[in-house]
């Protein structure tokens, strides 16, 4: 049986269930429940903290995890990043009181505080930057305040709690972090197969729409240009005399300006309907 690692709360937890799911798995109802067996599909979920689910993934006492990549590069485990899955996408930058810094090159000398040690001594190891990295739990803004650190690094969305303590971001972003699958270095691919399937087939399912439409046969070429496909679309022929009708998958964000390039081509019966599972 599979045993696999899932935030216990957050933005991430919510999302890794919700994902799980749609991938067929069942999950915890109880946010106080601390593991999940899945009988029918052989797999035991363990919901834990998620920034220590890179070291017991990496210890190989679970096979695989779901994690922010930030958690994973800050625990130094030898767990690694195996798919990307597209949500709590963030940004971790610098901040500081205006005047303090404009590039990370004035970073020599200056005490950072930090949630995410590992992750910024590393980057300042590869740019030759010596600076004094500070651990705190959460709450950084206020270390500036209380004289704990001349900058911060952590996590920036719209930046206004940054603001709210008057300070602001500077220099290249650090990190560009969202929710990852990971899985021990090393480890045999063959045993996670179906469950890395299922979750391609969840990314690929959010991303893509069916899209079925009739158009006249000496236009499918044009029409099947808009509409290629992941392979190649299916052209079948209509009752009507003259006519095909088509099925390709489209990508979700373009498909309102792909139905408009096609009923201008001569299109009709247009339509999309969700992609609920798929695997390619």
């Amino acid at each position: 049986m599979l045993k696999i690692a899932v935030p216990n709360k957050g933005a991430l937890s919510e999302a890794a269930s919700g994902m799980l799911r749609e991938a067929g798995y069942a999950q915890r109802l109880d946010s106080k429940q601390l593991t999940k067996i899945d009988p029918d599909n052989e797999v035991e979920f363990f919901y834990l903290r998620p920034r220590d689910i890179a070291l017991y993934v990496g210890e190989g006492t679970l096979d695989a995890g779901i994690t922010g990549r930030d958690l994973l590069l800050d625990s130094h485990s030898a767990a690694a990043e195996s798919l990307q899955l597209g949500f709590g996408r963030s940004k971790f930058r610098f901040a500081a009181r205006p005047g303090t810094a404009e590039k990370v090159e004035d970073l020599a000398g200056m005490r950072i505080a930090t949630s995410y040690e590992g992750v910024v001594k590393r980057y300042l190891a590869e740019r030759g930057i010596e600076a004094s990295v500070v651990r705190l739990d959460g709450a950084v803004e206020t270390s500036i305040q209380l004289g704990v650190a001349d900058v911060i690094a952590d996590v920036v969305e719209t930046g206004s709690t940054l603001r709210a303590a008057g300070l602001e971001v500077f220099g290249e972003v650090i990190l560009e972090s969202e929710g990852v699958m990971i899985t021990r270095e090393g480890a045999d691919p063959s045993a996670l197969e179906v469950f890395t399937r299922r979750l391609q087939g969840v990314l690929v399912a959010r991303a893509y729409v069916m899209m079925d439409y009739d158009i006249r046969a000496e236009k499918v070429e044009q029409a099947i240009a808009l509409t290629p496909g992941i392979e190649s679309p299916t052209v079948s022929p209509l009752h009507r005399e003259g006519w095909v009708a088509v099925r390709s998958m489209v990508q979700r964000a373009s498909a309102q300006r792909v139905m408009d390039e096609l009923f201008a081509l001569g299109a009709r019966a247009i339509l999309t309907t969700d992609i609920h599972a798929c695997r390619l």
